[in-house]
């Protein structure tokens, strides 16, 4: 059995909004914060890697 990788978004905002991406089938939508020295931040429910723009190169 082989496990899907999470969905990576490459964004230009440090705060961002996830909600799953998939309607009533998605999670509550949570607010998250990406930290400038690391570039990117996890959703806790889904997953999803946001990686801003200027940190996108070294994620690559």
């Amino acid at each position: 059995m082989t496990i899907e990788a999470p969905e990576t978004k490459i964004v230009d905002s440090y705060r961002v909004a996830c909600d799953g991406s998939e309607g009533a089938l998605g999670h509550p939508r949570v607010y998250l914060q990406i930290p400038e020295a690391e570039g990117f931040v996890e959703c806790p429910y889904c997953d999803c890697k946001y990686i801003h723009k200027d940190a996108a190169e070294a994620h690559s």
